[in-house]
């Protein structure tokens, strides 16, 4: 066993030690960082006491759950991932500094040392305590028995009441830089969101904030498909979930998060209710948070951060993806409408075809296909006494008469080609890989089945209709168009024009 008697500091009065704690005091205020404050508190608490092992643990009350978030030993830091009860501590459960001579290993105090053969035999326990209540403990402990004295618990008391304090103040300025930075990410994001409707470069800024400010190794935005089928559209993170991954989500983790809209903290994945059994093998250790996605006041998607940790995530985390789900949904929102404007700009509004303007941006792009050697034909049709159905039975007549034909143009038409209204009661269809002969069997199948129509077949309202075809000579997709509009009217023309014997 390794006696410390040799480190120990050298008794003084207790003007020295209020003197010292004074200097104490002024170290710790002026520690604005945890890392750099708890490295303080250790370094303090040695020069007046012996501290062969010495941690720090924080309390969550909302969990129980007291961390260790400084550990040494012989004066060596160490990274431990060490939680406990807090409710099993004495010292954090009645707010009372503790004092063992020996046998520490039979007392409710974290025990340190490297083996069971040598470990501390003597110690201190205090809590830190803020505004009456215990946010954490410190310990100090020695190798040796019987190596404190009631002044030095009382003096350990005085430095961890001091700690606190400086805890709080650092947990405040971390806070608050925490918060500068989340604000400087939701900046970015409503940048994206102002610069560009594009969803996904959105969601990209989310994730990326979700990682930088959380304690996560990945974020992800996953939307529902299948009911509670969700596939992960975007991700990122030292340990990134595949997009395109598929998990069924059912149970009460699929309640909460859409039937009760409400966030969702997973501490352990191994032990949590909420986790659905056949993702528990998969998911190993870890913790995690979820916010549901609301587009239209629907839940359409869940924004999760996860960690291999388990119990990586407190309140405030997940306060704060929550403020990113917010940001991501509002991106989700801007995109269904943007699509849904596009659509009506797109789309005649009465029989739900393509309209003109979709007309043009189509053709363009066939044009290119057929200046390659792909057949190309436009078919323009214009209704036969349709101004007269519409004269005399009214305008709703009317409209009722155009989404006939509408819907039999559609049940006529390939997916590769495209029917669109072209204005009044003029319709469009282009036809790709199709020649003149082709288009001319496309029309007589148009007029089979207007003659069969219900309405339109009654009314005497036919079709004729111009064609054109592709050639080099056509430099714009409006080219197409006219040489059909002529041939249309050719016919026309040819129809109204009197016989010989008239």
């Amino acid at each position: 066993m390794v006696s410390s008697q040799a480190n120990r500091p050298a008794s003084s009065s207790l003007a020295d030690r209020y003197r010292v704690l004074l200097e104490v005091g002024r170290t710790l205020t002026g520690t604005l960082g945890l890392e750099d404050l708890y490295r303080a508190i250790y370094r303090e608490a040695r020069r007046v006491l012996e501290a062969d092992g010495f941690y720090i643990s924080l309390y969550d009350p909302s969990r129980d759950l007291a961390t260790i978030v400084f550990f040494a030993d012989r004066g060596e830091e160490e990274r431990v991932e060490v939680r406990y009860k807090g409710s099993e501590s004495t010292v954090i459960r009645t707010g009372e500094a503790v004092r063992i001579d020996d046998r520490l290993e039979k007392r409710s105090l974290m025990l340190l040392g490297e083996t069971q053969e040598e470990v501390m035999r003597s110690a201190i326990a205090a809590p830190l305590r803020w505004k009456g209540k215990v946010m954490g403990a410190i310990s100090t402990q020695s190798y040796r028995p019987a190596a404190y004295t009631d002044a030095d618990v009382e003096l350990f008391q005085a430095v961890a009441d001091m700690a606190a304090v400086a805890i709080e103040n650092a947990r405040h300025v971390g806070a608050l830089e925490r918060r500068t930075a989340e604000a400087r990410r939701v900046e970015e994001i409503g940048r994206a969101m102002a610069s560009s409707l594009d969803s996904r470069e959105v969601m990209a800024k989310v994730i990326e904030a979700a990682v930088s400010l959380l304690p996560a190794d990945n974020a992800a935005v996953w939307m529902f498909e299948n009911g509670p089928t969700a596939r992960v559209k975007a991700s990122g993170g030292e340990h990134a979930l595949p997009e395109g991954l598929e998990w069924d989500l059912s149970g009460r983790l699929y309640d909460q998060l859409v039937e009760d809209r409400s966030a969702t903290r997973i501490d352990d994945f191994e032990s949590s209710p909420l986790v659905p059994d056949h993702l528990r093998s998969r998911l190993g250790t870890g913790s995690a948070l979820a916010c549901p996605l609301m587009v239209s006041s629907s839940v359409v998607g869940v924004l999760t951060a996860g960690s291999r940790h388990p119990e990586a995530f407190g309140e405030e985390d997940g306060q704060t993806l929550q403020r990113l789900a917010s940001q991501a949904s509002v991106a989700l929102e801007n995109a269904r409408l943007h699509q849904s404007l596009q659509s009506l700009s797109l789309t005649d509004p009465l029989t739900g075809l393509p309209n003109r303007r979709h007309l043009s941006v189509h053709l363009e792009h066939e044009l290119a296909a057929a200046q390659r050697g792909r057949e190309l034909l436009a078919v323009i049709f214009d209704l036969d006494n349709f101004k007269g159905y519409n004269d005399t039975q009214g305008h709703l007549a009317g409209d009722e008469a155009l989404k006939a034909f509408a819907k039999i143009l559609s049940a006529e038409n390939r997916a590769m080609n495209l029917v669109a209204r072209y204005g009044g009661d003029e319709f469009v269809s282009i036809l790709s890989d199709t020649g003149v002969e082709g288009g001319d069997l496309y029309a007589q199948r148009i007029r089979r089945r207007m003659s069969a129509d219900p309405l339109l077949g009654p009314a005497g309202i036919s079709a004729a209709c111009g064609i054109a075809a592709y050639h080099g000579g056509m430099k714009r997709g409006e080219d197409l168009i006219e040489a059909a509009d002529a041939d249309l009217y050719s016919k026309k023309a040819a129809r109204a024009a009197p016989t010989d014997g008239g």
